[in-house]
């Protein structure tokens, strides 16, 4: 459990060091390039979903989504102190780390970032902790998102796709933890995933059976 939890731990600190630095150093898209032109540090920021997508501004959009990802986390930290407990190897237990991170990562943004930051625009740069207050209230921040890969452009004749940028999506470091951490225990651990499921579904029904009984 203690590998877990630095891995947690260093993932959540990255992400917010990136997106503290982005906040208070750059006015909303404002473009870096940093390797030509395939890979840009480009500011935006989002109302809570991943990679740039967008929810309702509404209040009742954002509290359903951050509760959401609370639920999904405390589920999460369940199974992943059960598997720990059960001494399972931290193959699984490192995936499940990287996703938990991620979205404690963007749920962090989305409860305080609205208290502790004065609004962005594309004028002028945050101003942390400012006088007035921040831009909005718990639970009502916007994510902030800068990784932006347009690795290539489709050529104007190719069909549906042409003159559309390829990979045009632009996340964040706790986006790309949930991705990685899903990936890794799809492709390395897809027996374990499958496993625990039947196990889960196994305990389920000798449940059910006892209740009819």
């Amino acid at each position: 459990m203690k590998k877990s939890l630095i891995v947690i731990f260093s993932v959540i600190l990255i992400d917010q060091i990136s997106k503290f630095l982005v906040k208070l150093n750059m006015t909303l898209s404002e473009c870096i390039p940093v390797f030509g032109k395939w890979f840009n540090i480009l500011f935006i920021e989002n109302n809570g979903m991943a990679f740039g997508w967008e929810i309702s501004e509404s209040i009742w959009g954002k509290l359903i989504l951050g509760a959401f990802r609370i639920a999904a986390v405390i589920l999460l930290f369940i199974l992943l102190k059960k598997l720990s407990d059960k001494d399972v190897s931290f193959g699984p237990l490192f995936g499940i780390s990287l996703i938990i991170a991620g979205a404690l990562g963007n749920i962090i943004d989305g409860m305080f970032y609205g208290m502790i930051f004065s609004e962005s625009t594309f004028y002028n740069t945050a101003v942390l902790f400012p006088e007035g207050g921040g831009y909005s209230g718990f639970m009502q921040g916007k994510v902030v998102d800068m990784l932006y890969f347009p690795l290539f452009t489709f050529p104007q004749w190719v069909p549906l796709f042409g003159g559309q940028i390829f990979f045009s999506p632009i996340f964040n470091i706790a986006d790309s933890s949930i991705t990685i951490g899903t990936l890794y225990l799809i492709i390395f651990h897809g027996k374990f995933i499958l496993h625990t499921i039947d196990s889960i579904s196994e305990k389920k029904q000798e449940q059910q059976e006892l209740k009819n009984e």
